[in-house]
């Protein structure tokens, strides 16, 4: 099962990495946006989130059994991420109950990376807690996405 969940992320790795260097690019020369860190730590780590993310959506796949079904599941684990990642509002500024919720969060770590690794430039060392958690619930959310998957092919 895990090979069939693999084959079936491949195509949107790739396009996930060229998306990451099309936005690299247009910030470096549309917008003059220097890239300050490392671009293979950069591009490392948003293969980590990438995984994650993709081990998600296969995860929601196979626990829905129509088309409709995943779509309203996805927009609903989707639209909660990006308002509690910290992208729209600060997390510190949000309830102690739900920054605790953000701990579950992929996009809080990828967006704490991005800017540390773009804007900052600095490196794995200071940032290898947010890769530890991506690492981990990439895993746990794959490891997931296997097991639901094997049960639903026999």
């Amino acid at each position: 099962p895990y090979e069939l969940m693999i084959g079936k992320m491949v195509p949107f790795i790739v396009l996930g990495i060229i998306d990451v260097l099309l936005v690299i690019f247009v910030a470096n020369f549309w917008f003059k946006v220097p890239l300050q860190g490392s671009i293979w730590l950069l591009l490392s780590l948003c293969l980590v989130f990438l995984l994650t993310s993709l081990g998600m959506g296969l995860y929601i796949s196979t626990l829905s059994h129509t088309m409709q079904q995943t779509i309203l599941s996805v927009i609903f684990v989707l639209l909660p991420s990006i308002l509690l990642s910290g992208f729209i509002f600060p997390i510190s500024n949000m309830p102690d109950v739900i920054q605790w919720a953000t701990f579950i969060i992929p996009m809080r770590y990828f967006l704490t990376i991005v800017r540390g690794v773009f804007l900052k430039g600095i490196g794995i060392e200071y940032l290898w807690m947010e890769t530890f958690a991506l690492l981990v619930l990439g895993g746990a959310i794959f490891a997931l996405a296997v097991r639901k998957f094997k049960k639903k092919l026999e």
